[in-house]
């Protein structure tokens, strides 16, 4: 798979992944849909993204990516700074955190992630 592939569709994307990457964005995307079940699914540069309010612009999305080694959840950075203190075994950036394919992801983390960030834009 190339960096240049341009999907046209999230299930595209996941389709493309290879099949333990695959897993874990199927897995990233239950742990959203189970908080927001109206979540909005587009591509947002090119890679999977969730409107967690209607008609959610990047602000109010959640995004994921898969890799050869990982996955990335981009909840945002305000979710990053609060979750902070649970994530210090993972590789983060300023509004995501990488979460290895080779260990479970941690599930209930995610889920409290998700509805942090979902309280916020509802404020």
């Amino acid at each position: 798979m190339s960096e240049t592939t341009q999907y046209n569709s999230v299930v595209e994307y996941i389709n493309a992944q290879p099949e333990q990457t695959k897993k874990a964005l199927l897995e990233l995307k239950d742990c959203i849909l189970k908080v927001e079940p109206n979540a909005t699914e587009l591509l947002n540069y090119n890679i999977p993204a969730y409107a967690l309010v209607k008609d959610g612009k990047r602000e109010q999305q959640i995004m994921i990516a898969g890799y050869k080694k990982h996955v990335g959840l981009y909840p945002h950075p305000t979710t990053m700074e609060k979750f902070e203190p649970q994530l210090t075994e993972y590789k983060r950036g300023k509004g995501s955190v990488q979460f290895p394919l080779d260990k479970p992801l941690p599930i209930e983390l995610i889920i409290r992630m998700i509805k942090y960030r979902k309280e916020l834009l509802n404020e």
